[in-house]
């Protein structure tokens, strides 16, 4: 066991670095937030022990060099990097790890193995697990024409690297494959300064399943329970749930036992996920391996009371886990719903200033966020602002709770999507739970329909 961590670097800004500054004082952690210009007024600043200016450029969130100077400065522990960002950065891992500083999450080369989803998926086919038809390395036009005639269309051209839904392409016939595959190459080239990309056959309206893993230094790897993501907007998450409203008892028992044999094959240690996706026959297919807390973590937190980015820390420490088995019952139900800086008719971003705010006042409803009044929505990172997750003994009084958190839920100075999401809601689909990775597709433009 390493000594017990006294100081943190969250190398991170928003709603996620203020959430783990409340772990982090919970368990008497001092904190050192690091921020921009455009973010020096902003809430995980004024709630850190410690602040470290990077200067005027809105992107030095990505400037490794920097961040390692504060840490060092600092005299933190470690650095925890939260999501998006550098969180996946093996470059980033590997050198916070070579200066001495523990690392939140795992290995800088085991990041490294599953950067490559084609290799996540190899590996996934070499142990058993399933993954949907398709190559399993990178491949060029010529094997894709080859591999599409094979699986029949449709089919998905998806980047190798990277995510939030770029480069992903459904291809409907040959004509198509030979126009998009250089367009979906482009687009990852800007984004992740990768070229490959991988063929798989297009699943129809599926289920988006994930299964919450902790994996501690000493061997022992848990499911917390899986959570439906099935409501996205362009392979966004946008409402998240736990548990699944489909996953029956015996198909969370196989998913469970489908994610801890991946995650024991690569030696994964800290807290990540396994995604799944799930057929109308209720087969599931892994799809990829999120190394680092999920932006939904809450949900999971919610119905099993553990603290996820408590035990992160608990694992870096090199504690055991307390919990040594898999949990298959959970107290109630729990619905979360992102809140964006977003215009919810055009459906664009909408940065400004924060005017006032008004939480909500429902019972069972936690809300992670870093808003207050004077607060800048800058127009450089991701428009997510909060996060409302309701708790209910069942899910209509969870949906229901949601409702009502979201309708008390204020925002003045800025456009949010808190109007899309009560409709969403409220729909019939997702009252019924039949929803699926195109429903909230077919939900935005029937709604647009609607109000022509």
């Amino acid at each position: 066991m390493v000594d017990r961590i006294s100081k943190i670097l969250i190398s991170n800004r928003g709603e996620i670095a203020v959430r783990i500054i409340r772990t982090c004082r919970k368990l008497g952690i001092r904190t050192v937030a690091i921020y921009t210009n455009v973010d020096a007024n902003a809430l995980h600043v004024k709630l850190a022990d410690e602040t470290y200016s990077l200067g005027s450029n809105p992107y030095s969130y990505l400037d490794i060099e920097k961040i390692i100077s504060i840490a060092k400065k600092s005299g933190v522990d470690a650095v925890h990097p939260g999501y998006g960002f550098l969180s996946e950065n093996a470059k980033f891992a590997k050198t916070v790890e070579d200066s001495g500083i523990i690392w939140i999450g795992p290995k800088w080369n085991l990041i490294e193995l599953l950067e490559s989803k084609s290799r996540t998926r190899l590996i996934a086919h070499e142990i058993g697990v399933p993954i949907v038809p398709g190559s399993l390395e990178p491949v060029s036009l010529t094997e894709a024409k080859k591999i599409a005639e094979k699986l029949g269309f449709p089919v998905l051209i998806k980047a190798d690297r990277g995510g939030g839904g770029r480069g992903i392409r459904i291809v409907r016939s040959m004509e198509e494959l030979e126009r998009l595959f250089d367009v979906a190459i482009e687009e990852i080239k800007t984004s992740f300064g990768s070229d490959k990309v991988y063929i798989e056959k297009y699943i129809p309206r599926p289920r988006h399943i994930e299964v919450q893993i902790l994996a501690d230094q000493h061997g022992n790897v848990i499911a917390l329970g899986e959570r439906e993501c099935s409501v996205q907007r362009r392979y966004q998450k946008v409402i998240e749930e736990a548990p699944s409203p489909v996953v029956t008892e015996e198909e969370r028992r196989k998913i469970y036992e489908y994610a801890i044999r991946f995650m024991k094959r690569v030696g994964y240690v800290n807290a990540g996920t396994v995604e799944f996706i799930r057929d109308d026959q209720g087969n599931y297919y892994l799809i990829e391996v999120n190394k680092r807390i999920q932006v939904e973590h809450p949900v999971t937190e919610m119905i099993t009371g553990i603290d996820i980015v408590e035990q992160q820390i608990r694992i870096a420490e090199g504690r055991e886990l307390e919990i040594k088995e898999s949990i298959y019952r959970f107290n109630g139900h729990a619905i979360e719903a992102r809140v964006y800086a977003e215009d919810p008719e055009k459906l664009l971003p909408s940065p400004g200033t924060v005017t006032w705010v008004e939480f909500p006042k429902t019972e069972h409803v936690r809300i992670d966020h870093a808003l207050a009044p004077g607060i800048e929505i800058p127009p450089y990172y991701d428009p997510l602002i909060a996060k409302v997750i309701a708790w209910g003994r069942t899910r209509e009084e969870a949906r229901t709770r949601l409702i009502k958190a979201l309708t008390e839920f204020k925002v003045e100075g800025i456009k949010t999507s808190i109007p899309l999401l009560i409709d969403v809601l409220s729909s019939p689909e997702f009252i019924e739970g039949r929803v699926h990775t195109e429903f909230m597709n077919e939900f935005i433009r029937s709604r647009m329909q609607r109000k022509e």
